[in-house]
Parts: C-alpha cells; structure tokens; sequence
C-alpha cells in the first residue's frame, strides 16, 4: 500500500503521514492496475510522492460499494439530523487539522501556505458546516387541488453521484461538492485531480474518523480519459458534477447524453471583465483589479483577465496597476512575504507562456512581466499586457495564469458591448462610485456572478454559476442542493371515487 510523510520547514513546521491508494468502502488499496501517479512539487519541478492510480475497473467497484451503501446504510436510511451531525463532526475534524491541510494543499498546488490556510481552509470548513446546516431542512411542499386529494411533495437523494474536481483549489472544491451530496444523503464517487490529489486523501482519513458509514464516499485518483470517462459513461451514476475546462465539460456532457441521460452539472471556464469607470476610488480598483486577475496566481475560473478602464483614469490607473503587480513578491509557497506562488505544473506553465508568446506575436505590449521568475519550479512574474485588440487570444481565451489585459474605453454602452463579447459568462466587475451606474452596468452584464466596487468574493451561501458556456446548474447556497435531488409527487386519494 502507497502511503506518504513529509517534514514541513518555513512557516509551518509540522508533520503528516496518511495513505495514498484508491480509497473505496472506506478503505485504503492498491488500484486494479497496481500503477502509480507521480506528484510533483511545482515550487521545485522535483517528485514528491506517488500515488495509486485509479482505473476504470476501481470506478465499477466503487459505483457498486456506493450503491450498497446508499440502498443499506445511507439514502433513505439515515435522518438528515444524523447527516447534520456527520458533516458537522467532519467540519470539527477540519478544523483540528487545519494547518496540516493548509500545509499539504500549499505543497501540492503552490499556493502560499498562509493564504490556503486563511481563506481555502477555512472556506472548506464553512461550507461543510453551511450544508450541515441544510441537512435536516430538505423538504417539499404540500399542494392543494382539492378536499378529495392530498399531494405533497418529495426531495429524495438521487442515488451515486460521480464528481469530477479541479486543482487550482483542491480542497475547497471538494468540500464544495461532498457538501450538498451528502446533505441530501447520497453516495459520492469523487475523482480529484491527478496534479493535486493529497488533500482529498487526506480527507479520506477524516471522512472515516467522522463516522460516515463505510462507502459513502470513494476517491478514486486517476486520468481524465480513463476515471473521468468512466464516472461520465457510466449506466449506474446518476449525476454527475463536474468542475473544470469548457473543453473537457463538452466532453463530460456528451458522454452523459449517449449513455443514461445522467443529470450533469458544469462549472466552467471564463474570461471574466473588470469594468473600472473614471469615477471609481481608484486606490481600491487597483487593489481589487490585482487581486481579481493575479489571485490564486490566475489559476481561477473566475479571474478578471479583461480590465476596461475609462480613458478619464486609464494612464494612472496603468501607472498604480503597474507599481501593484511589480510589488507582488514571487516565491516559496513556505517563505514568509510571500504572495504568489508557482503555477500548478509544468503543463500548466508551458501552456501560460504560450499565451504570453501568442500576445506578444499578435502585437500586443508586454507592460510588466511576461517571464519566468527564478531557475526552477513552475513560477511566472505577473504580467500586464496593452495595446491589444478584441480578436488576440490573450483576450478571447481563457489563459488560466497571472496574465490581464487592459483595455482603455470612454463609451459606456460600447464597454458593455465588449465585455459581454465572449462565449463565457462567469464572472464580472464593476467600480464606480456612482451606484446608480454600477448596479444598471451589472445588471447589463451577462455573468452568473456580478461584483460592485469588489472582486472574487464567495460565500458558502450564495450560489456560484455561469451563462453561456461558463457551465450549467449553480454550486453553493440553497441552489445547490437543488442538483442533488429528485422531486417526486405523491398524489394521496381521500374519497374519490370512479
């Protein structure tokens, strides 16, 4: 059995040891295939670990481990308060570890430790316990037609739902999406990314401490092309979520609609505008214009990549952005000062830098930025890019990096004409101080998120979706509980007669 341990040096310094095989049943093994996937630690390009790899034959056993449960020890069987005091005990659990999975997702992904633990971790915890909160309130209506009938109405849990996560945020997409699944009491196959699985295995650990009956939730670690299309095919999943690219979502849907019709939910890609008008408090555009695009080092769906700023405020707002961006201290995710660490892999910043050569081929000014930052890992400088026209790649498609584009304007219906240019609808922003005019440009916006005068705020209560091909269904708040249930109508007879 595949297992990890690891010393921690820099701002945390303690330890953590757990098991890395296909966690099915509630327990720990060797995948069918007996093969391993390597993690790397993208701050030095060098193996950290491997790990089992899942295949197609782990995902038929653990569909039918998942089944049994549901149908024995989960589903209709258990009372949403016993779910509540389940997710709530694994909230506690989270809690006790944070540090350790800050720690684990800082090595994994990149990201700074300070940041996974103050907002990653703690966001996963807050979500846990939100759907925990939900769990005994799953209930349907009563509906009258008239005194001879008695209908009311069912949310009944589904059944095995196979989900499908990213590895820009490894465990908050977890949590994202075990969430409502087992609020609503079903049985979870969960596929994380084979770049960042060890928070999910983690988890596994603290899944079974918490007290989930064994095979509720099975994490199989393994490739796209062969767990993710087998969760996607397979004829005894009933729905399946799935967070990542437009490209592979396409994918995901179609093998849903040629197989069982399985009930599919998207969180897609993005190409998210920030529209910044003269009269917004520009010392906070800057700051919140920063953190929309060179967040979580870019690798966000919702990252606000277009910058519009009105020609009234475009030269100094440029100057500040600048000066913001040549301040962001690149480095060792275990440094302390450290703001942005590496991209996730090599894959992902090979495929960065292309984006930067496309820009600077196309014509577009490299501002700031654009290269490689130190000799090793996978760490790129932020990077503005200007001069550049609506058809560039750097503005037509989604880059997944600490690369904006800024974009001077002066009419303001045109700049809402630009910003909804685009096949995506995510995410936008909006600054000014005139609320009148920031709340009718948001209104105007075609994005399943819009802020005002912010950026990149989420919250476990309120739902997080796109239009367009920015995905389909919505993750978070009461929405999301709505993708993890059938709706069944029970017609009673009270008299009549035929």
């Amino acid at each position: 059995m595949t297992s990890f341990s690891y010393d921690f040096s820099g701002t945390y310094t303690g330890k953590t040891s757990f098991k890395t095989g296909v966690f099915i049943g509630g327990e720990f093994r060797h995948g069918a295939s007996k093969s391993t996937i390597d993690v790397v630690n993208p701050a030095t390009g060098k193996l950290v670990t491997q790990i089992s790899e899942a295949t197609a034959a782990d995902v038929d056993d653990a569909v039918k481990v998942a089944q049994k449960a549901f149908d024995e020890t989960w589903g209709l069987n258990v009372g949403g308060a016993q779910r509540a005091a389940l997710l709530n005990r694994l909230a506690i659990l989270m809690d006790e570890h944070a540090d350790e999975l800050a720690a684990i997702e800082a090595l994994d992904n990149g990201k700074t430790f300070g940041w996974a633990k103050g907002v990653d971790i703690s966001f996963s915890i807050a979500t846990i316990k939100y759907f925990a909160g939900w769990a005994d309130k799953i209930q349907g209506q009563t509906i009258e037609t008239d005194e001879k009938k008695l209908i009311y109405t069912r949310h009944e849990p589904i059944g095995v739902v196979g989900q499908i996560i990213p590895w820009n945020f490894p465990l908050l997409m977890f949590a994202w999406k075990i969430g409502p699944a087992l609020a609503t009491g079903n049985a979870i196959v969960i596929k994380p990314s084979e770049f960042t699985p060890m928070t999910a295995l983690r988890m596994c650990e603290l899944i079974n401490e918490a007290g989930f009956p064994k095979g509720v939730v099975n994490v199989l670690v393994g490739y796209g092309h062969t767990v993710g299309q087998t969760i996607s095919e397979h004829m005894d999943i009933q729905k399946v979520a799935f967070t990542g690219s437009t490209l592979v979502g396409r994918k995901v849907m179609a093998a849903a609609a040629a197989t069982n019709l399985k009930n599919v939910t998207l969180e897609l890609g993005g190409k998210s505008p920030n529209i910044i008008f003269d009269d917004a408090d520009l010392e906070q555009a800057v700051n919140w214009a920063a953190h929309g695009i060179f967040w979580n080092h870019g690798q966000a769906c919702c990252a606000g990549s277009r910058i519009f700023v009105q020609a009234g405020i475009y030269d100094e707002f440029l100057e500040r952005f600048t000066a913001k961006a040549k301040s962001i201290q690149v480095g060792d995710p275990f440094a302390p000062g450290i703001d942005q660490g590496p991209q996730v892999s090599q894959i992902q910043y090979d495929r960065i830098m292309s984006y930067i050569d496309s820009g600077k081929q196309e014509g577009a000014t490299v501002h700031t930025g654009g290269e490689r930052h130190g000799t090793e890992g996978f760490f790129i400088k932020p990077t503005i890019f200007t001069d550049v026209t609506p058809e560039m790649k750097i503005v037509k498609e989604e880059i997944f990096g600490p690369v904006g584009v800024v974009i001077k304007f002066t009419d303001e219906a045109d700049v809402i004409r630009q910003a909804n240019d685009t096949v995506y609808g995510l995410a936008a922003a909006v600054f000014s101080q005139n609320i009148n005019r920031a709340l009718e440009t948001a209104h105007k916006l075609q994005a399943g998120t819009a802020w005002v005068n912010c950026v990149n705020q989420l919250h476990a209560n309120v739902p997080f979706g796109g239009y367009k091909q920015s995905g389909i269904g919505r993750e978070l708040g009461e929405y999301a509980l709505h993708n993890y249930t059938n709706v069944k109508a029970v017609h009673v007879n009270l008299g009549h007669k035929m």
